[in-house]
């Protein structure tokens, strides 16, 4: 039985660190955060560090989030703060649609749950090298905002 165990524990090891190593070429990072319930306060801002070194291709980044099928608008509104390695802080408001007019959801779906990946810039050059700090938070009405799951940022090289 032990032996048993220990196989298994091994296999789940081993399978974790292989999807781990399993990034698709060109992307820096794809990190997204669990929203604690479901329930995304003003306060919960979540930082994403992307070190950036070569600053002669263009990147996309990407805004990460899944909800569930209760969450009651057709639409997110999110800030995004970026701040450069010399400290100068951008703040971007974003809109993105979630939903066509007669309620099906545009992302894809899987369980309760819905995914999308949407784009907050694309073919983004970086001015300077060094580390990228960008900070998300919902802009929405409701504090907390009910059903999301989770949220976060996706950098990669452009194609």
């Amino acid at each position: 039985m032990i032996r048993v165990k220990l196989f298994l524990a091994t296999v789940f090891i081993g399978l974790f660190f292989m999807l781990q190593a399993c990034n698709e070429p060109g992307t820096l990072i794809d990190q997204s955060t669990e929203i604690s319930n479901h329930n995304w306060p003003y306060i919960n801002k979540i930082k994403t560090d992307v070190k950036i070194e070569d600053i002669s291709v263009p990147y996309n980044i990407y805004f990460n989030l899944r909800h569930s099928a209760d969450y009651k608008y057709s639409n997110i509104f999110i800030l995004v703060h970026q701040i450069s390695p010399d400290h100068q802080t951008k703040i971007i408001r974003y809109e993105f649609k979630l939903a066509n007019p007669d309620g099906e959801w545009l992302g894809n779906g899987s369980g309760n749950l819905y995914s999308y990946r949407l784009p907050l810039q694309t073919n983004f050059r970086f001015p300077i090298k060094g580390t990228y700090s960008f900070i998300i938070e919902q802009n929405m009405r409701d504090n907390p905002l009910k059903e999301v799951a989770d949220v976060g940022l996706r950098v990669e090289r452009a194609k």
